[in-house]
This record gives C-alpha cells, sequence and structure tokens, in this order.
C-alpha cells in the first residue's frame, strides 16, 4: 500500500505549521539574529516574514494545485525539470534534518539548564533519547501524533505570551539605539536566520496528501499559519530588544527575564515543549520528502512504503530519525541552523520559479508574488558566512550526482517507467492528481 489517508483538517494543519514555527526559530534564533543585527533584528524579522508571506502564498497555490505528499520537491518535478525538482527535495532533507537536529540539542540544552546540569556529551545524550522518542511517536501513527502536537504548540504559545507581557513593562526605548548596531550586513544575514524560523508552514505542503479538500484548506491554513507566527515574532522580538536581551548559553529568552524567576520557569518550560513539539513536525515533514523521493525512485523503493492502514511510511520515518541522530552527535547549535539558513532559501527559490510556471487556470496568485520570492530567496541566501554556503553549494552539486547515478540504481534497474513532469510517481487514485 502507498496511499496515505487524508486525516487532516484546517485546524490540525494550522496547529502543524505554528507546530513547526514556535520552537527552535522564536526561542533561539531570534537571539542569534540579535548577535549578528543588534536592535534591527526587530526589521530584519519583518523582512523575513515578508519573504514568508511570498513564499508561503506561492506554496499554497503549489500545494491546493497538486495535494500530494513531497511539497517543492514534488512541484519542481512536475513544473520544472527532475533535477530542479531533486534539488529542492535534497535540500529540504539536508535543510531540516539540520533544524531537526538543532531543535534536539535545543530541548536538551533548556533542559539542563534548567537541572543545573552541564557538559558537551550529557547534551547529546539528552538531545538523542529526545529523537528516539518522537521517532517511536510517529511511528505510531499521525493522529495519535497530531493531539500531542496541539498541547505543545498551546504550552509554546502560552510561554511566549507571558513573556511578552510581562517583558513589556520592563523594556525600554533606550536598548533600541543605535538601532543598525549590525549594519546593511548584520541585517541581513540576520533576516536570513529569521527567515528560517518561519518556514515551518511548509510542513503544511508536506503534508498535502493528508489534508481534507487540499485546494481550499491548504492555502487558507497557510495564510492563518503565517500571520499568527509573524504577529508574534515581532512581538518577542520588540520585548527581547527592549530588555536588552542577546543569545546567552543558548537561551536568550530566559536569559532576557532573568528579573523573574516564575515567568523565567514558565518560559524554560514553553521552550522545551515547543522545541519537542518542532522536532515532531520535523520527523512527519522530513519521511514524508523520503516517501515521495522513494516512489520517484531518487532513493531506494523502499522508503515508498507505508503501512497496511495507509497512515505511516514506516521506513521514512525510520531513516528520518537516524539522519537526525547522526546530525545531534555535531553538538553545535549556532552550526547547525546557520546551515539550515541557506539551504532552506535555496529550497524556496525553487518553490517560487515552480509557482512561476503554474498554468494560468491553477493561478491563484499574481506572478509578481513568486517573482519576488524567488528573487528574495537568492539575495538572502548568500548573505549567510561564506563558508556555509559554500558547502552547500557543494551539496547541491554532491546531489546531483547521486541523482544521475539513482537513475541507474533504483530506476532503469527496476524496470520503472520514466516519470514526466506531469505524471504521478506510481499512484492511480484519482484523489492524488492534479487538480485546478
Amino acid at each position: 500500500m502507498t496511499q496515505l489517508k487524508r486525516t487532516v483538517g484546517v485546524g490540525g494543519a494550522v496547529l502543524l505549521g505554528l507546530g513547526s514555527i514556535v520552537g527552535t526559530g522564536i526561542f533561539v534564533s531570534i537571539g542569534l539574529a540579535a548577535d549578528v543585527a543588534g536592535p534591527s533584528v526587530l526589521l530584519a524579522v519583518l523582512i523575513a516574514a515578508g519573504v514568508a508571506t511570498a513564499n508561503g502564498l506561492n506554496s499554497a497555490q503549489l500545494a491546493a494545485s497538486h495535494p500530494v505528499s513531497g511539497g517543492t520537491y514534488e512541484y519542481a518535478y512536475r513544473l520544472m525539470s527532475g533535477r530542479a525538482g531533486f534539488t529542492a527535495g535534497w535540500m529540504f532533507l539536508v535543510a531540516k534534518s539540520a533544524s531537526a537536529a538543532t531543535a534536539a540539542l535545543g530541548f536538551a540544552g533548556y533542559l539542563m539548564n534548567g537541572l543545573g546540569l552541564h557538559g558537551h556529551w550529557l547534551r547529546v545524550a539528552i538531545a538523542l533519547c529526545a529523537v528516539v522518542l518522537l521517532t517511536a511517536l510517529v511511528l505510531s501513527g499521525l493522529r495519535r501524533s497530531n493531539w500531542l502536537n496541539a498541547v505543545l504548540v498551546l504550552l509554546g504559545c502560552g510561554a511566549l505570551l507571558a513573556f511578552i507581557v510581562i517583558g513589556a513593562g520592563r523594556a525600554s526605548t533606550a536598548n533600541f539605539r543605535p538601532f543598525f548596531e549590525g549594519g546593511a550586513p548584520g541585517l541581513l544575514e540576520a533576516a536570513a536566520l529569521a527567515f528560517v524560523a518561519y518556514t515551518g508552514y511548509g510542513r503544511i505542503a508536506t503534508m498535502g496528501e493528508e489534508i481534507h479538500e487540499p485546494a481550499k484548506n491548504i492555502p487558507r491554513a497557510m495564510i492563518l499559519t503565517l500571520v499568527a507566527s509573524a504577529l508574534l515574532y515581532a512581538s518577542v522580538a520588540a520585548v527581547l530588544v527592549g530588555l536588552g536581551g542577546r543569545m546567552v548559553e543558548g537561551a536568550p529568552l530566559v536569559s532576557a527575564v532573568s528579573f523573574s524567576a516564575p515567568v523565567k520557569w514558565i518560559v524554560a518550560q514553553g521552550a522545551m515543549v515547543a522545541m519537542l513539539g518542532v522536532l515532531l513536525n520535523l520527523v512527519l515533514g522530513l519521511s514524508r520528502v523520503w516517501l515521495a523521493m522513494g516512489r520517484r525512485g531518487d532513493m531506494p523503493r523502499l522508503l515508498a512504503r507505508v503501512n497496511a492502514s495507509g497512515t505511516t511510511p514506516v521506513p521514512a520515518v525510520i531513516l528520518t530519525g537516524l539522519v537526525i541522530a547522526g546530525l545531534v552527535l555535531i553538538g553545535d547549535v549556532k552550526k547547525t541552523w546557520s546551515f539550515s539558513a541557506f539551504t532552506v532559501l535555496v529550497y524556496y527559490a525553487i518553490t517560487n520559479a515552480s509557482a512561476l510556471l503554474l498554468p494560468p487556470g491553477q493561478r491563484r496568485f499574481p506572478r509578481w508574488i513568486a517573482v519576488v520570492g524567488l528573487l528574495s530567496c537568492l539575495f538572502l541566501a548568500f548573505w549567510v558566512e561564506w563558508q556555509v554556503w559554500a558547502i552547500g553549494l557543494g551539496l547541491i552539486a554532491f546531489g546531483l550526482v547521486w541523482h544521475a547515478v539513482a537513475g541507474s540504481l533504483f530506476r532503469r534497474a527496476r524496470g520503472e517507467q520514466q516519470i514526466t513532469n506531469n505524471q504521478l510517481p506510481i499512484s492511480n487514485d484519482a484523489s492524488d492528481r492534479p487538480r485546478g
């Protein structure tokens, strides 16, 4: 059996998106961006929100027209080329695996901070335990994971609201001067780092095959997710700057509210549960991309298998957990998060390029939105440290070589029919065909 059931509505889709957004990004990356840009991190957050909105609208119309698992991997394959599609899938896997490792390490860091523990390898061990636990949860089925995700999102948002309300009363406008402390380079690098924190909305697109009435519900869920997350991020960034907060031991929000032990405890607990939510959703999303790539033969066909009930791609989930666990062993939050920035921006550049090629009958938003999204992603991608984007370009080249090899190993060797841009990987189910 290879077809997944549609079990998710608008509310569940929004919670899945927020579960991937309200976590590592807001509890960790805001501090990283503030260190780079200073008070202008507030502007960087808004710039990132604008780019994310353009990307979200384009992702929404693509997902509504092509409601299958795989996200931009599938869109680019159908609308651009096999190489573009593979590159999108490859970048998603690399970027989000690094983000998932960051979430696991961030959870471990906050937990150790609360318990007064120290040690690099202890942090790695706790992070590995979190990866194993949530991978097992995803293997148990999406519906159960969805309920837990809702709880984690609500707890994380509650902690952030406590930070905003209590922190706003102690914030000082003096901390906003000089506003452009990091100059233009700092502002743009901070925008790239902050952009990654918004990209959880992509989780909605990668699970298009499991959402009820995708043509209507996917755009609606993405827009609601983006509006809610943008308001939350802007508020948190403003309060953080007003309190003079910076990245301190990987916990900028906790350090900013050290004046209040109860609030500090609430924020720390919220950070931990929110990052578990991010990790949960990334395991779900990554496994669906492995599934889609296995269907096309870009990866071993074993990854295309789902369980008898049609709710879980078991081999893909197991591989996802193993990859994240391997990245956790790096043990460096800053490295994993910075690397996510470049690869995620490349991924969404391909998303916008795909949206430019949508037929008029499937287009729900003006073409200029896709142009803005494409140029913005390509521009911001190269404002991260040059070592990061150099490695990223190397990985793209490696991926394209692998794609050529996979054509012989996993597609031709199995005698599968060559897949054209407008065909589905293997499914004959009418609900899995392009719409519009």
